[in-house]
């Protein structure tokens, strides 16, 4: 058995896999960054070594600052989790090359298996049911423009190399493709180094369901039943389960068997994932269609409800099967007990679906039978712009899908995140619906049923807490800064002539409410703006309600009636210019991170609609636009500049027709 473990990865990946290797009593080494030093997969292992700065090709992706990090402490096995260098061929090879265990496949299998193109090709050769395409990753541009009747419109942009979701791009007009072509060239070479690739057929009413394999150098391969992940945004996975409600025993066994099937053809080791599109207009048919669409090299990060189903430990079977022991078990053994649920927590807006950044300032998660919480953070850690926006996940186990979803809905109404915005309203709002409840899923299932979803408004008692929580709170110090709200706000006094009106913005829902606090502690009494009363606050947790000021008291996180929220204190201020500030938003990074493309310069006159300048952060794209036909008056920041939310990009003025 395998005596010391490096784990080349971070937050909740590095923690899943330490936590086995513990159990199974072997000592663990984790890497960290300059921005992870105080997060808890460092603290957890055994031992941990600095790998350098925080952007991730200079520390998670170094290859030989990972080595020597094995080299120094001693380490017999490298297990990359998930995600960074899991899948990629050249790591695996040095790894092994330097005398170490490689927890995943050869690095032939990754190499053959990371390249889509090559993989369907090899797959479609096994008997294996592909969807149809062009696969030939070496076509330019023009080639694959020339190609695309061929496919049919819609179709898809696929990225030859990686996965999540990056360098993809759905196509419906064919006067969109060249556009999607060179975004999903520019994504995928960013993401992967790889800007290769291929046109596919869009599966109508597609449901993506993906069948657990593994392998042992012995010759055994099982498949571990399957998982549905249907509910996606832009390509990355949301909810997961097990089993899927599409399947019956006939069609199970199919695509079990076609996994089976690829995972033979390449002789396998280890845990891998068969991902499928299943046809969802033909599963009335009496054998739906069903389509290759990937293989994994790696542990999923929806493995957990795997796990729930089945009673085995993923990552330990990866462990004994590294270190060259047989699965120990056959397929009839295998056997599902119960459904599992699965939702990934992202630092997220969710309603403008942006990746967000700040610290945990409280975190709580409510435990009991059958729920399971595998997170990367933790009250003190810190969600950096550096990495991916997942936090972990929340999973429930229940005797069958109706009471795994009930009881998902409560432990995420009662989960409390305060110091950065998560997508918990939206994951509550997913499981709760009725076509989630009713099975009725597909990949476009956030656009059909959950399209114009908005979260509700902070609840009454929750802004009551909020309020009350900052009359309580300490003035900040030092004060004068014109820029603070409170300090602008003056000298507070509560027991003046009509009180304190205060006004809290709910960012998530974009709304604000005002209420007015008259008295002292002791004698408070907290109204609506027109002094109407409002649920008076108790003691401790304010009417049920967990809050947090920010130490300089301009928001307050609130947890409460099923929902968090940040409100922000909104400072009385009357001078403020409408269109100034309308103008200066449009323009404004809307996210943490760093410019990757700018097609303007100053004195450029373009169309409405057109790029101006595309920021990334946490493997996310977003393009700024322009809101009308004008001319870009100055450029505020240059290629591979870092940004922060809200800074200035460009000026913009727009074009005044005749008569306007």
């Amino acid at each position: 058995m395998l005596r010391r473990v490096l784990v080349a990865n971070r937050g909740e990946i590095a923690r899943r896999v330490i936590r086995t290797c513990h159990a199974m009593g072997i000592e663990t080494v984790a890497v960290y960054s300059d921005a992870d030093v105080d997060e808890p997969h460092v603290r957890e292992a055994t031992t941990a070594v600095r790998l350098g700065p925080a952007p991730a090709v200079s520390s998670y992706l170094d290859v030989d600052r990972l080595l020597a990090a094995a080299r120094d402490t001693g380490a017999d096995a490298v297990h990359p989790g998930y995600g960074f260098l899991s899948e990629n061929a050249a790591f695996a090879r040095a790894v092994t090359d330097a005398g170490l265990t490689f927890v995943g496949p050869a690095p032939d299998v990754l190499r053959l298996m990371g390249d889509k193109a090559a993989a369907k090709q090899h797959l479609e050769a096994a008997g294996v049911p592909v969807v149809p395409g062009i696969h030939d990753a070496s076509l330019d541009d023009e080639a694959l423009l020339a190609a695309a009747d061929e496919v049919g419109f819609p179709l898809l942009v696929k990225a030859v190399a990686g996965g999540g979701g990056k360098g993809m791009r759905a196509v419906t007009d064919p006067s969109a493709l060249p556009d999607a072509l060179g975004a999903a060239r520019r994504e995928a070479k960013a993401g992967f180094g790889d800007d290769r690739v291929i046109l596919e057929r869009l599966v109508s009413r597609p449901r993506h369901v993906e069948v657990q394999v593994f392998g042992d150098r012995h010759g055994n391969v099982v498949h571990l039943l399957e998982r549905e992940c249907s509910v996606q945004r832009r390509h990355q996975k949301v909810v997961e389960e097990a089993p899927s409600p599409a399947l019956d025993a006939a069609l199970r066994e199919r695509m079990g068997s076609a996994a089976v099937a690829a995972a033979r053809s390449v002789s396998y080791e280890g845990a891998g994932t068969i991902e499928f599109l299943v046809a969802g207009d033909t599963l009335d048919r009496d054998e739906p269609e069903f389509f290759f669409l990937e293989m994994n090299t790696r542990l999923q990060v929806e493995h957990p409800v795997t796990e729930l189903v089945t009673g085995l430990d993923l990552v330990e079977l990866q462990l004994r099967v590294a270190a060259g022991e047989p699965l120990g078990f056959m397929q009839e053994q295998v056997r599902a007990e119960g459904h599992a649920v699965e939702v990934r927590l992202y630092a997220e807006d969710p309603v403008r679906q942006l990746p967000q950044t700040g610290p945990v300032l409280h975190l709580s998660v409510p435990d009991g039978e059958g729920v399971r919480a595998d997170l990367g953070i933790a009250s003190g850690s810190t969600v950096s712009r550096h990495y991916d926006p997942m936090l972990g996940k929340l999973i429930v186990h229940a005797a069958d899908r109706t009471t795994a979803c009930a009881r998902l809905a409560e432990v995420l109404g009662d989960t409390e995140v305060h110091g950065v915005t998560t997508n918990l309203d939206l994951l509550r709002a997913i499981v709760t619906s009725d076509a989630f409840v009713a099975g009725d899923l597909t990949t476009a299932f956030l656009d059909e049923h959950l399209g114009d979803w908005t979260p509700s408004p902070t609840p009454t008692a929750a802004l009551v807490a909020a309020a009350d929580a900052l009359a309580d709170a300490p003035r900040p110090s030092p004060a004068g800064d014109p820029h603070r709200p409170w300090d602008r706000l003056g000298p507070l006094r509560l027991g003046g002539a009509g009180g304190w009106l205060v006004t809290l913005h709910d960012d998530l829902a974009d709304a604000s409410s005002s209420l007015r606090i008259t008295g002292g502690p002791d004698g408070r009494r907290i109204t609506d703006a027109d002094g109407k009363p409002v649920p008076a606050p108790a003691d401790g947790e304010v009417g049920g309600v967990t809050r947090h000021v920010v130490d300089d008291r301009t928001e307050v996180w609130v947890s409460g009636q099923g929902t968090t929220r940040r409100l922000t204190l909104v400072p009385a201020t009357r001078s403020a210019d409408p269109a100034e500030l309308a103008g200066g938003a449009a323009f404004a990074s809307p996210m943490p991170g760093s410019v990757i493309a700018l097609p303007v310069a100053a004195g450029d006159e373009v169309a409405a609609g057109a790029t101006l300048v595309v920021v990334e952060a946490m493997k996310m794209e977003h393009p700024v636009v322009a809101p009308a036909d004008g001319t870009v008056v100055a450029v505020h920041v240059g290629v591979g500049d870092a940004v922060e939310a809200g800074a200035p990009l460009l000026a913009f003025e727009p074009t005044v027709g005749d008569g306007d």
